[in-house]
């Protein structure tokens, strides 16, 4: 399956996109957390600054984000994880309310009560949440739904290869396989769960083995390149809306940061990142768009100049709205 010259520039754009929202969010998570901290003896505060609590960053891993949701449509749902930006922004989820949930705003997707984990937008048909594992059974409510309405929507839940042994993963295949229901899981391989290599958590080097069990198919994307996402995923996406039930697919990923941001990433050997950077899939789909005719350096910097001045209102937007009310805190809650 080859992608349309559409298809292309949207994947490249909004990889541009995910990466310079990832990296804006970092540097303006780290205001406040750091020094003069440290001379009150915190070398780390996680609560302070604009943006407080834990932050999951998605730099490096687009090419899964875009691969796949360049097939969906705006019926199609999609649940993801605690490392859920690149999802969201992929899915079409506005720019500026996301931000201003991330900073606990008023504005913001669910009024400032969720946080980066807990995304909501359900005019775009997405949601994450930040228990490991728990985008799957989600999802094949939500792709049991449209089977029983009779719709060829499909839904995709995103998880990383350390949700594999939660046992969320093998309910979710066995029920999806069952019942034959249109949905795709997409496990991210990005080799560590938190600090933990997969080698050291998981009996089988590549979760897509396991879709054999369950008697559904199970794809391997070796690199970490859009197009064989892309490729992977429309197969399965078809397949889902011709009615013929689930696919496992696992990607191999490089995630560029730390587990979350203050990680001080000990774990990892030294120069992991620099290696894996060498291998950076934004140029490399860049260089592949300009060997086709489809990109220049012109459009090249308008598509650029348009992302960065997206993500410049974003931000600005999160900052500059209102915080709830005190005696809002216990409106829009289960009782």
């Amino acid at each position: 399956m080859e992608p349309t010259t559409k298809q292309l520039l949207w994947m490249y754009e909004t990889m541009v996109e995910i990466r310079e929202y990832e990296e804006t969010m970092a540097k303006v998570y780290l205001e406040g957390k750091l020094p003069p901290n440290i001379q009150k003896g915190l070398a780390f505060d996680i609560g302070a600054g604009p943006v407080p609590g834990e932050m999951h960053l998605a730099a490096g891993q687009e090419p899964v984000a875009v691969g796949v949701c360049a097939h969906l449509r705006k019926d199609d749902t999609v649940v993801g994880a605690h490392r859920p930006h690149h999802f969201a922004i992929a899915k079409g989820v506005p720019l500026n309310p996301m931000t201003a949930e991330m900073f606990g705003k008023v504005t913001g997707l669910s009024r400032g009560k969720g946080g980066h984990m807990h995304l909501f937008d359900p005019e775009h048909k997405f949601s994450c949440s930040g228990i490991i594992g728990a985008s799957m059974p989600p999802a094949c409510g939500a792709a049991l739904a449209a089977k029983k309405r009779g719709t060829d929507a499909v839904a995709v839940a995103f998880f990383g290869e350390g949700a594999t042994n939660q046992g969320a993963f093998h309910e979710s295949l066995n029920l999806a396989a069952l019942w034959r229901l249109p949905v795709i899981f997409v496990c991210e391989d990005n080799k560590y769960a938190i600090s933990v290599e997969k080698s050291e958590s998981t009996s089988i080097a590549w979760n897509s083995d396991r879709a054999s069990a369950y008697g559904i198919p199970g794809v391997r994307v070796k690199h970490n390149d859009a197009l064989e996402v892309f490729e992977a995923a429309g197969t399965a996406v078809a397949r889902a809306r011709r009615g013929e039930g689930p696919t496992l697919i696992e990607v191999k990923t490089d995630r560029y940061l730390g587990h979350f941001q203050g990680d001080p990433e000990t774990y990892r050997p030294k120069g992991e990142v620099e290696a894996l950077r060498k291998n950076d899939p934004i140029p490399k789909l860049g260089d592949h768009l300009r060997k086709l005719g489809v990109l220049n350096d012109a459009l090249d910097q308008k598509l650029r100049a348009a992302v960065t001045e997206r993500i410049t209102e974003a931000y600005d937007f999160g900052r500059n709205s209102p915080y709830p009310k005190p005696e809002d805190a216990l409106l829009h809650v289960f009782a």
